[in-house]
C-alpha cells in the first residue's frame, strides 16, 4: 500500500488523516449544514471518528487516501478531503469527501487544496482521469468545480439515499489526463 502522501504549498498542507488527528477536526465538524449535501454524517464526535475510521480501512484497502486539510494562512485546522473510489487498474479516482469551514471558504484555501491533488493524481500517481461527484442541487460545490476546468459528463438520476431520506440525484464532472496541462497553465497558473 502506497504511503499516504503530504501535499502542500504556501498556503495549505494536506497530511494523512489519522486517528492520532482527526480530533482537530470536531470544532469545524459540528458547524451546520456543512454537509448538508452529502449523506455522510459528522455530526457528532462518534459519528466524525465512524466516518474517519471508514476513511482508513478504505486506505487498508488502497480504495481512498484521506487528508487532513491545515490553512497555514491562519495557522489552523480547516477541514478534510480525499481521493476515493481509487481504481487502480484504470487510473480513475475521485476527489471528494472535501469539507471546510465556512470561515475558510471562499479564500482560495479549496483551489489550492484542489491544485495538490490534480498535480498529485496526474503527474505522481499518472492517473487517466479525475473525476467529482456532487448532488445536483449543490450550486456552490457544482460552480467551485466548474471553475477548476472539470466538464460535466452526466447526471446519475437519483443514486444516492441521503440521511434524511431524500434521493439524490449526482452531477458527474471529470478532468482528464491530457486537459490537465492547459487547465495548469491557465486556470492554476499562479501556483
Amino acid at each position: 500500500m502506497p504511503t499516504t502522501p503530504t501535499l502542500e504549498n504556501t498556503r495549505v498542507r494536506l497530511s494523512p488523516l489519522t486517528l492520532d488527528n482527526y480530533h482537530n477536526l470536531n470544532t469545524i465538524a459540528n458547524e451546520k449544514d456543512l454537509i448538508y449535501y452529502s449523506p455522510s454524517n459528522i455530526s457528532t464526535p462518534e459519528a466524525l471518528k465512524d466516518y474517519v475510521e471508514i476513511a482508513i480501512r478504505g486506505n487498508e484497502e488502497r480504495t481512498i487516501i484521506p487528508f487532513l486539510v491545515f490553512d497555514k494562512a491562519s495557522q489552523r485546522y480547516a477541514g478534510s478531503t480525499r481521493f476515493g473510489s481509487i481504481n487502480w487498474k484504470n487510473k480513475v479516482l475521485h476527489i471528494g469527501w472535501t469539507w471546510i469551514g465556512q470561515e475558510f471558504q471562499g479564500t482560495g484555501l479549496n483551489k489550492n487544496m484542489k491544485f495538490l491533488m490534480l498535480k498529485y493524481a496526474f503527474e505522481t500517481l499518472e492517473f487517466e482521469k479525475v473525476e467529482f461527484r456532487i448532488d445536483e442541487r449543490n450550486k456552490k460545490s457544482r460552480k467551485a468545480v466548474e471553475k477548476l476546468g472539470a466538464t460535466l459528463e452526466g447526471i446519475l438520476r437519483k443514486d444516492v439515499l441521503m440521511k434524511d431520506g431524500f434521493r439524490r440525484s449526482t452531477c458527474c464532472y471529470g478532468i482528464l489526463k491530457e486537459e490537465w496541462p492547459l487547465i495548469k497553465m491557465t486556470i492554476f497558473k499562479n501556483f
